[in-house]
């Protein structure tokens, strides 16, 4: 009866102590951690003026200051900055383009109040701000109590239970290793050893817990923590430090009157004056000049031999020449001989001088007659470079026949390159062009003119490229745009600030806060290679980022 008693209230013991008792410490939670969102983000103040875009941000016992210009959002580096804090006047410490200040302050809960003053590029602006330091920032762990029942265990009372549980615990599992060494029942044994599992488990959880925190990382002081978020109503909070990792930059928005201007799709031509091909008089076998065919990205000079061409005689053709050799041999022979008698005769008076001199000159010209049938059977035709540039394309091969009419170099001068462009109404007023390549790269254009015909119901424009037109190639698809003498008006921004929405519809965004951007939906036209013309949608005055557009719109 005593054994089966004892039994139970092991039981009961095990059931209390191992699964009821909640020895556990305050503050700690398993759970998953909370998304990371602007209202989870570190303590921050933020301060603006004509001039200065400022924002604090508390780290621990460190102030972190962020200081940019108002309308550029640009880093400002080298500047002084002085906060009067509850402390008194402190002097922020460069470190690069953060200002770091020691706020031992920041450890207290509560609304604090900072006045700063900045000295930068002969510019004094004081900026006040407020910090918002919330409980679970500023306070620090206290020692964790045990629960009994719902009951909390205060510490002091800890120090005395805790050795009684282990105590406990020991006398225990002593007394189970003797019932088992010299005991015959097994049941006590079973009971002993279950009390002192019961009694040692909490405590041993206890002190394996004791001082340890399941709370997330804190974040490093420099901010590596943070990302940027796009929040509900579809504005983008970007702390200042991904922003310095994004390069934003933000411009000024005023409305002005501008040329309207029309798009035209367009390619890169040689310059006429500039560019040539080479092609042979007559078909023959190509053959190499010494040193070989010329490749393609090989500059050349006006005059320079770039390939020979021998064309094949037929067997009429061979007869011929044949024939003609044998006359001009037989003419020249006879002409020697009066030329021998006539050099004989001239001294005594008996053959006039001009008769001597005209035979001379009948035999050099049978001579050369001669010699240039030769030269026909045995010389090709020298193809030479008619400008000077580069070789554009060409590809000969030695021994491939070439046609009278077949392109064997074209030559390019890369210094000189126009741009035609295909309107589909005459072009009359145009005021000033450029080009936008397919990488984005504006180009300015100088209108040379435009065709009087049609070429698949558009009419050709020709521009001439002005400036550097290092890495074009001929034939290269641009877009053209041409300003004419109409006016329009609008707000003027950079192409870069303009992203295209999931949607299709064109946006910007606009910096409201320092570290705020919400986007914009606009109606753009284009203005030049290097601006659109924003027609509707945004008002004067606002800021809108024109760099790092495309990564905020990426933002989720």
């Amino acid at each position: 009866m005593h054994v089966r008693s004892a039994s139970a209230l092991a039981a009961v013991l095990l059931v209390v102590l191992g699964t009821g008792v909640g020895f556990g410490h305050e503050g700690h939670d398993h759970g998953p951690q909370a998304a990371l969102a602007p209202a989870n983000m570190a303590p921050r103040g933020e301060a603006s003026s004509p001039d200065f875009e400022l924002v604090a941000v508390a780290r621990g016992a460190e102030l972190l200051i962020y200081l940019d210009r108002f309308a550029t959002n640009e880093p400002i580096e080298g500047a002084i900055v002085e906060v009067e804090t509850p402390a008194g006047s402190q002097s922020a410490t460069p470190d690069g383009a953060v200002y770091r200040l020691k706020a031992p302050w920041l450890d207290k809960p509560g609304h604090i109040d900072l006045i700063v003053t900045v000295t930068a590029g002969g510019s004094v602006d004081v900026l006040p701000l407020s910090l918002d330091i919330p409980e679970q920032a500023a306070a620090t762990p206290e020692p964790r109590s045990w629960q009994f029942a719902g009951w909390q265990v205060p510490p002091s009372l800890r120090a005395l239970v805790q050795p009684a549980i282990l105590a406990a615990a020991a006398v225990g599992f002593a007394l189970g290793i003797v019932l088992m060494a010299f005991g015959r029942r097994r049941r006590p044994i079973v009971v002993a050893l279950l009390l002192g599992w019961a009694l040692a488990m909490p405590a041993v959880d206890a002190i394996a817990h004791d001082g340890h925190s399941h709370d997330a990382t804190a974040a490093p002081a420099n901010g590596g923590g943070e990302r940027a978020v796009r929040q509900n109503d579809g504005a983008v909070f970007v702390p200042k430090p991904i922003q310095r990792i994004f390069g934003l930059r933000t411009a000024s928005v005023e409305n002005g009157s501008y040329p309207r201007t029309v798009e035209l799709p367009g390619r890169i031509i040689p310059d006429p004056n500039a560019s040539g091909y080479v092609q042979p008089a007559v078909g023959g076998r190509l053959s190499a000049p010494a040193g070989g065919f010329p490749r393609m990205g090989t500059p050349v000079r006006q005059g320079d031999v770039l390939a020979y061409v021998t064309a094949p005689l037929q067997a009429i053709d061979i007869s011929d020449m044949r024939q003609r050799q044998g006359e001009l041999d037989q003419q020249i022979a006879i002409t020697e001989r009066r030329l021998a008698r006539y050099e004989q005769l001239a001294p005594s008076g008996a053959v006039a001088r001009f008769q001597l001199e005209e035979t001379k000159l009948e035999l050099d010209g049978l001579r050369d007659r001669r010699a240039s049938l030769d030269r026909a059977r045995r010389e090709p035709e020298a193809l030479v470079a008619p400008v000077g540039g580069v070789i554009a394309d060409g590809t000969p091969i030695a021994g491939q026949i070439a046609q009278s009419n077949a392109v064997v170099f074209h030559i390019v001068d890369p210094a000189r390159l126009w741009v035609e462009a295909l309107s589909f109404e005459a072009m009359t007023g145009v005021r000033n062009a450029s080009v936008v390549t397919a990488n984005g790269r504006p180009l300015s254009l100088v209108f040379r003119g435009s065709g009087l015909t049609d070429r698949n119901q558009s009419i050709p424009v020709h521009f001439a490229i002005e400036g550097d037109a290092n890495g074009l190639r001929a034939g290269q698809f641009v877009t053209v745009f041409v300003q004419t003498d109409d006016h329009k008006r609008g707000l003027a921004l950079p192409r870069s600030a303009l992203v295209r929405s999931a949607g299709g519809q064109d946006i910007v965004y606009e910096h409201v806060g320092a570290e705020r951007f919400e986007p914009r939906p606009v109606r753009a036209e284009p203005l030049d290679g290097e601006r659109v013309l924003i027609a509707a949608g945004l008002e004067p005055g606002k800021r809108i980022v024109v760099q790092g557009a495309e990564l905020l719109d990426h933002v989720r």
